[in-house]
């Protein structure tokens, strides 16, 4: 198993520069296909009391289609001309839901940590796309300019997330020079932890990846900033762990470890929901 597909989104309003760079790294490592994807909506009319008080003209669809454009131009400079195997994708849609639907083409989707300013119109929804898109995201910090995923850790839960995040991890795991295995559990259930590591370490032994268990306590603080203190403490720039929400009546939902993550992490995360 490897990555055959990467895909990077890129926002066609605000930089971008460093994690379109980043994602052109990380095709070229695993020999992947790059598709850039960018998305602005066509806004529906809205009519109140009989007025119409917001409508898009053809001129206005066309501007779209003209900053699309620019942006695929921008994109392809940035990744550079000598790139082969490079795709790019415009999207008349809202973003988070273009993207959720474009990324059938990817292995791994390669997004921002945060939501840029501005109108769902033309702004992705980093969490709303991870939930929807039925894909691994990476997700990356603004000030992170690189992946080497030299030490990678994976912050364990025993649950469906976290099974499908530790799989679908698997060429980065391969490449690693060390994998650690974190569970963070409350007092008393150590034992339990325990076991359920031994099997994570095996089922990534039998992929011939090596890895160190580790077992933390739930101690002061949130479990995400435990998990970071970790990946710090230990030098880390990866953590791979299962992204836990649901989205209710569109409205996005999140447990407290994925939203502390993408709120705060500064190591990018694989995240699989």
């Amino acid at each position: 198993m490897s990555y055959a597909t990467l895909m990077v989104y890129v926002d066609a309003h605000g930089p971008s520069q460093q994690r379109i760079r980043l994602a052109a790294s990380l095709a070229d490592r695993f020999n992947a296909t790059l598709i850039g994807v960018s998305a602005l909506a066509v806004r529906s009319t809205m009519v109140v009391e009989g007025a119409v008080v917001e409508d898009m003209t053809e001129a206005d669809v066309k501007h779209i289609r003209t900053k699309l454009a620019d942006r695929e131009n921008w994109f392809r400079n940035t990744v550079g001309a000598d790139h082969r195997k490079l795709e790019w994708r415009p999207v008349l849609d809202d973003p988070t839901e273009g993207l959720a639907r474009e990324a059938r083409a990817a292995d791994l989707v390669v997004i921002a940590q945060t939501r840029r300013p501005g109108d769902v119109y033309a702004v992705l929804d980093p969490g709303g796309a991870i939930l929807k898109m039925g894909r691994p995201a990476l997700v990356v910090p603004d000030e992170v300019n690189s992946l080497r995923a030299e030490h990678v850790i994976v912050g364990w839960k025993d649950t469906r997330e976290a099974r499908r995040a530790l799989r679908d991890a698997l060429p980065f795991l391969r490449e690693a020079k060390r994998v650690t295995i974190v569970e963070i559990c409350m007092p008393g259930g150590e034992e339990k932890a325990r076991q359920d590591i031994d099997d994570v370490a095996r089922y990534l032994t039998r992929h011939k990846i090596n890895s160190g268990p580790w077992i933390t306590l739930q101690q002061e603080g949130t479990g995400a900033s435990q998990l970071i203190r970790v990946a710090q403490d230990e030098r880390a720039d990866l953590v791979v762990v299962g992204a836990y929400g649901h989205s209710r009546l569109s409205e996005r939902m999140f447990g407290g470890m994925t939203q502390d993550l993408l709120a705060v992490s500064p190591i990018c995360c694989l995240m699989s929901h």
